[in-house]
């Protein structure tokens, strides 16, 4: 948790920045993990579903690496759903660069971003969303009652364990990218953060705050 703020007392045990890798235990999913994260007060605020495939074996444009004198390892493709804000779904791929003989290789994506392919139309944010399928008596957006029950049936213990052990938080800087441990974890869990892709909303805002 975060506790450098006026309003936090210092020996707050209240988690704020919570990471949690769960497994689906079935053929399809065997071997997959989920690594769900969310946190208060952090650097950015966004909420998007990402995707990382695996390396393939043999990479064919290794020995083209090397010999330029660039990363041995490309970095992995994502596909990202991005949430909030700026919706958009982008598939983060390494392609050739043109007009070059050998195979030079850079981060680049393919792009559906809602707000440039629906110019002039209004994408309401979460929660004027939901409000307005409460009124139209939609559930689509809405958690069912058995996946809110699954999912206190993995977290409740958790919160009981640190209530009744009195388990210090591990805390985190107001405004940071979180928990370094939590990073750990999930490259444990085979995530790779390897790259220096940055996209594109994120170029923009880097560019205008150097300006």
């Amino acid at each position: 948790g975060y506790l450098d703020d006026d309003g936090v007392p210092k020996d707050s045990t209240t988690p704020t920045y919570a990471q949690v890798v769960v497994s689906i235990n079935n053929e399809r999913w065997a071997g997959v993990p989920f690594i769900l994260r969310a946190g208060k007060a952090l650097n950015e605020k966004k909420a998007e579903i990402r995707i990382q495939f695996r390396d393939v074996p043999g990479d064919m444009f290794d020995d083209d690496n090397r010999a330029s004198g660039e990363s041995k390892k490309l970095s992995r493709d994502e596909l990202v759903m991005r949430v909030q804000p700026n919706e958009a779904v982008y598939l983060k791929l390494n392609t050739k660069r043109p007009g070059e003989m050998g195979f030079s290789i850079e981060e680049t994506e393919l792009d559906l971003t809602y707000g440039e392919r629906y110019k002039g139309v209004k994408l309401p944010d979460a929660y004027e969303r939901l409000i307005l399928d409460v009124f139209m008596g939609s559930k689509i957006n809405f958690v069912r009652s058995d996946e809110l029950e699954e999912a206190w049936r993995i977290v409740d213990p958790v919160l009981v364990d640190i209530e009744k052990k009195k388990i210090p938080v591990i805390p985190y800087k107001f405004g940071s990218i979180g928990i370094r441990e939590a990073f750990d974890i999930a490259a444990k869990h085979g995530y790779v953060f390897r790259g220096t892709y940055i996209w594109k909303d994120e170029r923009t805002t880097k560019s205008e705050e150097k300006n």
